[in-house]
């Protein structure tokens, strides 16, 4: 009796394919996943709201820093409260899973090196970033995360402070 071979996805009929990724796909999320994922844009937007006009708006012929953050700010309320009105029937939506943190890891994380490049530089940081990045969120080997970040950095390091000879902080 022989063995079968996996099928490699380039086998696979269009059909085929489909099916594969609906049965891989995550468990759909409830009317309170999308109740809650509406809430928080709405929030995240009416606090940049209330950011961008203390910064000032201005007139569109004289703009201020807050003009276009306000603009974006109310495309995020509009689309958060057209979310929450149509998400009941939406679908499509997927359960929040322990991947789910992977944005938010991201975002804390590159908050943590903006912090950190005035007292240690932007190379640590930034090699830090690139590992966190490539080995935990997206899972590659140890050997191409240290060998890709130490290039990402270096290419930074050459393009930022030698060739544009930016204020940028550095170690070196």
């Amino acid at each position: 009796m022989q063995a079968e071979s996996p099928v490699e996805p380039d086998d696979l009929t269009p059909e085929q394919l489909a099916a594969q990724w609906e049965e891989e796909k995550p468990p759909a999320a409830g009317a309170l996943a999308n109740v809650g994922s509406s809430l928080a844009v709405i929030c995240v937007g009416v606090g940049a709201v209330v950011l961008s006009i203390a910064m000032g708006l201005g007139t569109p012929s004289a703009p201020q820093p807050g003009l276009w953050p306000f603009m974006i700010s109310c495309v995020m309320v509009a689309l958060g409260l057209f979310q929450l009105v149509m998400g009941r029937h939406n679908r499509d939506a997927e359960k929040f899973t322990r991947m789910s943190m992977a944005p938010l890891t991201g975002l804390v994380t590159l908050a943590a090196m903006v912090a950190l490049m005035p007292l240690a530089g932007f190379e640590l940081p930034a090699l830090v970033l690139c590992i966190i990045w490539m080995r935990f969120l997206g899972g590659e080997t140890w050997r191409s995360t240290l060998v890709v970040s130490a290039v990402v950095v270096a290419a930074f390091y050459g393009i930022f402070v030698t060739a544009l000879n930016t204020s940028i902080p550095h170690l070196f």
